[in-house]
Parts: C-alpha cells; sequence; structure tokens
C-alpha cells in the first residue's frame, strides 16, 4: 500500500464527506477510494470512519490520524511550493468560513483585491452560523467573534466588534428615548431566536461600571436571521442590539440612532484562526496577513477607544459562558456564531 496515498485517499473522504465525491475529485474509481481504506484500517489496526448510509464520521483515533496526515500533506505541499518560482506566488484550494453578515459586508466586497494579490489561490468561502468544525468540515480557517476555545486552534486577532443598541427615528417618535437602562421596562425590543433550538432572546447585555448586565427587555417580534433582525429595527418594530459594522451605514444617514451608548456591551475580539498543523501552508498565511490589513483599514471597523482601527492594547470584556442574551447569541448562536 502506498500510505502517502492512502493519506490523500483518507482525508480527501474526510474533506468530501463521501466516498463518492472524494473517487470524483480524486479521479479514482470509488471502489478504489473503498479498499484504501479499508486497507488503511487494516494497516493501522483501529477503525478510522464510522459509516451510516446517510453520512462518515471520524472516530477519535480518525481524527488524531486525520490531524497527523494534514500536518505530513502540509510539510510536503510547502516543501514543494518552497521549489516553485517565487514570483508564482501561493497556489491551491483555500476554504475559509466566516459569519454571514461579516463575510457579505467586509470580505466580500474586497475579494477582488486578494483576487489580485494572489491569483492561484481558489477561495472557498462558507458563510453559516452553524458551529464549525475545522477538522470534520475540511476549513483552513475562519474568521469568527469572541475567545477561541480549543488546544488545536492558533488564532491572530484583527480586531474588535462593538454591540450597539439603536432605534429607528420612527419608534423614538412613539415610544420616547430611553435615557436609562431602568427605563427599558417601558420599551419593546426586537427578540432574536435560535433556528436549531428555537430558543429566543429577550435578555440584553450592557455594561456598567465596567460590570455586565442583563435586561430583560419586551417585544412583540422575533426572528432567526440578522437581516431581518435589522429590517424589523428599521421598520420601528423595536429596539435592536446588532455589530456596529452592520449598522454603520443607517447610523450615518439617521434611519437609526443609537441610544444608551454609556452603558454599551464591552467590546469582542474577532480573530483569524487556523488548526497549528496548517499554520505554515503559504496560501493560508498570506490569507491570514490580507484578511489582518483588511480589518485594520476597513471603514465599518472601529477601535473600541479612539476609532483608528483595531489596536492591540484595546481592552476587551470578559466572556460569560452560557448566557441567554443577543450579546451571548450573536457570539453562540445566531449571527455571530464562534463555536469551533
Amino acid at each position: 500500500m502506498d500510505r502517502f496515498q492512502a493519506m490523500q485517499v483518507f482525508t480527501r473522504v474526510v474533506e468530501a464527506n463521501s466516498f463518492t465525491l472524494a473517487a470524483d475529485t480524486l479521479g479514482l474509481p470509488r471502489s478504489t477510494i473503498t479498499t484504501t481504506i479499508q486497507a488503511l484500517e487494516r494497516q493501522l489496526r483501529t477503525k478510522l470512519l464510522n459509516r451510516t448510509t446517510r453520512r462518515l464520521s471520524l472516530t477519535p483515533d480518525g481524527a488524531s490520524y486525520y490531524e497527523r496526515c494534514l500536518r505530513i500533506l502540509a510539510d510536503v505541499e510547502d516543501a514543494e511550493a518552497s521549489l516553485h518560482d517565487t514570483t508564482h506566488g501561493p497556489r491551491g484550494r483555500l476554504r475559509v468560513d466566516t459569519l454571514p453578515s461579516m463575510g457579505r459586508l467586509i470580505l466580500i466586497p474586497a475579494l477582488c483585491d486578494f483576487h489580485t494579490r494572489y491569483p492561484d489561490i481558489e477561495l472557498a468561502i462558507g458563510m453559516s452560523d452553524r458551529p464549525i468544525d475545522l477538522v470534520q468540515d475540511a476549513v483552513d480557517c475562519v474568521v469568527r467573534v469572541g475567545e477561541l476555545k480549543g488546544p488545536t486552534l492558533v488564532g491572530k486577532r484583527i480586531g474588535t466588534l462593538e454591540i450597539v443598541t439603536c432605534a429607528a427615528p420612527a419608534y423614538i417618535e412613539r415610544y420616547g428615548e430611553p435615557t436609562t437602562i431602568q427605563e427599558l421596562d417601558q420599551h419593546r425590543a426586537v427578540h432574536y431566536f435560535s433556528s436549531a433550538t428555537g430558543k429566543s432572546v429577550e435578555d440584553w447585555n450592557f455594561s456598567v461600571d465596567d460590570k455586565p448586565v442583563d435586561v430583560s427587555v419586551n417585544g412583540i417580534i422575533s426572528v432567526n436571521d440578522s437581516e431581518a433582525y435589522l429590517t424589523c429595527g428599521l421598520q420601528g418594530f423595536g429596539m435592536i442590539q446588532l455589530p456596529r459594522y452592520m449598522v454603520t451605514p443607517y447610523l450615518q444617514t439617521g434611519e437609526l440612532r443609537e441610544v444608551l451608548a454609556q452603558w454599551a456591551p464591552a467590546p469582542m475580539p474577532i480573530s483569524v484562526a487556523y488548526l497549528y498543523n496548517r499554520h505554515l501552508s503559504p496560501k493560508v498565511r498570506v490569507f491570514v496577513d490580507w484578511v489582518s490589513e483588511l480589518f485594520q483599514k476597513c471603514p465599518r471597523m472601529r477601535d473600541c477607544t479612539d476609532g483608528k482601527g483595531y489596536s492591540p492594547e484595546c481592552a476587551f470584556g470578559s466572556e460569560r459562558k452560557g448566557g441567554s442574551t443577543i450579546r451571548d447569541f450573536l457570539v453562540r448562536e445566531g449571527v455571530e456564531e464562534s463555536t469551533f
């Protein structure tokens, strides 16, 4: 058995989550893929994959072996890349995952610049609200909000995310503008609920004397999509809490007005993260550098102290676990998923 080819077949099966798709992308018969995996498991004397009629999943040994295979294959790719003419630059397929709103508003508009710099990199950008497993989902790197979790992750902090509480002028004209947190019991909010659990968020998070405070706010409408959530706020159904990069244009035009700014939630870190065994890949390295530069220059992103972009010295609020505020859902379940 060609062990190097077996590693390639195994990693492709995991990434494709299908023997048939792996065979198609490798240009091999499906029977060859099946035989190779069976021979590999016999050679290693362990089961690597759990197979059902609907999907494949890694066993614990399979997950460990997959990570080692990625490291070996990445080292080979890096060694080969180092022999190429440096003027050609990095090449290959790079799979990135980001938050839907961040991808649509920040990454996608700047992709022409990335392609101009690195024309030989084929980008596959996933934008979803579900938790991402970099190994199981075969993702090279992710852009996420919140503290990074997991010992196998390497991350570079590229910015901060500020949560803004705001309301449409029509709402303020009808209900007035709250001037204290205590007045929120006289107001209404647009609620967000998880499409996975159906759980609705009725608590908002604020920072009072540098301590997080959860406040329950009444509401008459709930949605499970960030764009719908924003639209409801623009229509005056209630106040909303969203990342500043999503509401900046509407604050500038006056379609939304920021309220309770002095008690805004503590800002959260934004990072680009990747598995430690992929950090030597040239294509991952240039993407990390490019997205870091992009966020530092992006007019939608603002530093939490001086408005001049990301500053490493910026103080970040501590992350709480298991919360159920809008801010927590932005990180955990809904608009801004940061579970790895």
